[in-house]
């Protein structure tokens, strides 16, 4: 007996010697940040004694440079599994207190492991990243690990959800794992990321560019849009991985988890028979449009400060997760460019994996011209867009608000790229191009010869919207289904996604297609 007690008591003391982390100075220089460490992230994130830990008595197996000296358990990293909102997720968390939760090769396996562990019972995987980069002196064999990792990102996209949120600087090949995730989330001031090594950003430093200016949380929610969400601090930055969930389904074989709305379904807005401008020109805010037709008028915004031209998100309609994608006139005029393609062809992409609907507001002139987008590859980043509709066979539905001018129109969802049902207000204008810029090529010479060409031009332009650029006339063709009153939106989408519950599509076999990346 005594012997066993004094196995449960080494037990007792190595649970809790990992428990504690590295070094206690170095937790201390953490909240004295206003930080947290990566158990307090987990515990914070997680329901309530839900974490159970995996591996906390591993160690790493280097004998390199006097690292058998400093063997700590748990290798600088958390792992396990636990619950949110009662759904099971797994999870793993940089520990910054162990050679600043840099990876190798035993923490790299451990990263793995409970990948793998979630592709299997079919959960989502959260990281909590926190990452000097990868541990130089295990030289290759940590490189190596981190290789096998992020094979494993590309083997479980599209059939669990990954979502990363940088809780400090992430540095080196690491930051392709942060890329190859569905959604990372940034914490202001606090979050850096860069794919070059410490030495690589060096130079940089002495120039006088911060930490901040090359890789942090704003350069990329706003500039860069490798980041999709933005949080104040980490406290708020779990709370939105938190909320994102509760829009996914847990993996790629379930619906999307619906809740009992309190919002009636049938609910008509007034307001919005006032919302399109008199001047087809004038700008309004889309995000109006989404708030009042989303239950609780509750919208769950991603890449909120990145390609603005273009809305993308989560919300409910009668209980239902749903992706919103809406051209946002605001910006650009809803023009589409190069960014705001990829950001809504990505989108739909994650929506269509795990068999959300997609809801889509159209106002939009069509593609954005210019040598600058010709240069930046519009024609291939618009195909993005335009493959994402046609390739993807969840539930569509859309409503044309506006503008639906030229390939804007095609690839925003439309019939001709196998838009289930599709609305149209009674203000749509949908054609070849805009009316004045039709009128100036069909009637070039008769605006010549006019006395005062600019009356000319109007009277052709407003005779030309109403015989070609209006909703009727594609409701003739069968192109929309019904011409709308736009009080009437939220409890038409409502009727067209039950009507659209069971839908089916199949589409010839095939490896995979060829995006145009």
């Amino acid at each position: 007996m005594l012997e066993q007690s004094e196995k449960l008591r080494e037990l007792r003391e190595l649970k809790e010697k990992a428990r504690q982390g590295g070094d206690p100075r170095k937790a201390q220089e953490i909240h004295e940040k206003g930080r947290m460490t990566a158990r307090e992230r987990i515990q914070l994130l997680l329901d309530p004694g839900s974490f159970t830990e995996l591996d906390s008595l591993v160690r790493h197996q280097c004998k390199e440079f006097g690292m058998e000296s400093t063997r700590a358990l748990g290798d600088g990293l958390l792992t396990g599994h636990g619950k949110i909102d009662g759904r099971l997720v797994y999870v793993f968390a940089h520990d910054a207190t162990i050679f600043g939760g840099s990876t190798g090769e035993t923490s790299a396996r451990k990263i793995r492991k409970v990948m793998e562990m979630a592709i299997k019972a079919g959960a989502p995987v959260i990281g909590l990243m926190e990452s000097a980069g990868i541990r130089v002196q295990e030289g290759l064999a940590g490189l190596a690990g981190l290789g096998e990792n992020l094979f494993k990102n590309v083997i479980a996209s599209g059939v669990i959800p990954q979502i990363s949120a940088v809780m400090g600087p992430c540095v080196g090949p690491i930051t392709h794992s942060l890329t190859l995730n569905d959604f990372v989330l940034m914490v202001k001031g606090d979050s850096y990321m860069f794919a070059a090594g410490p030495d690589a950003i060096e130079s940089p430093m002495k120039q006088g560019i911060s930490f901040e200016e090359l890789g942090g949380a704003t350069v990329h929610c706003e500039l860069s849009g490798v980041a999709h969400v933005l949080a104040n601090n980490e406290a708020d930055c779990l709370r939105q991985i938190r909320r994102l969930l509760s829009y996914l389904p847990s993996n790629n074989l379930e619906d999307p988890p619906r809740i009992q709305s309190a919002d009636d379904s049938g609910r008509e807005d007034p307001e919005l028979d006032k919302v399109i401008p008199e001047n087809p020109n004038e700008p309004y805010d889309m995000k109006e449009i989404i708030l009042s037709i989303v239950d609780g008028h509750d919208f769950f915004e991603i890449h909120r400060s990145w390609a603005e031209n273009i809305i993308v998100g989560f919300a409910r309609i009668s209980g239902n997760a749903v992706g919103i994608v809406g051209n946002q006139p605001k910006i650009l005029g809803g023009a589409l460019d190069s960014n705001a393609s990829v950001k809504a062809a990505r989108f739909t992409r994650f929506c269509d994996a795990f068999n959300i609907p997609v809801v889509t507001l159209v106002d939009t002139p069509g593609f954005l011209p210019g040598v600058e987008g010709e240069r930046d590859g519009i024609a291939r980043h618009g195909s993005k867009l335009l493959y994402a509709y046609s390739e993807a066979t969840v539930p569509k539905v859309s409503v044309i608000t506006r503008k639906a001018y030229g390939a804007g129109y095609v690839v925003m969802s439309s019939k001709q790229v196998r838009g289930d049902i599709n609305y149209a207000w009674p203000s749509a204008e949908i054609a070849v191009m805009g009316p004045q810029g039709a009128v100036r090529a069909i009637f070039s010479k008769d605006i010549y010869e006019a006395a005062n060409q600019e009356a000319r031009v109007s009277e052709l332009t407003t005779e030309y919207r109403n015989r070609f650029a209006n909703a009727y006339v594609a409701a003739e063709r069968g192109y929309v289904d019904d011409v709308i009153a736009p009080r009437e939106t939220r409890p038409k989408i409502v009727d067209a996604l039950e009507a659209l519950k069971t839908k089916r599509e199949n589409r010839p076999p095939k490896k995979h297609g060829n995006i145009p990346l």
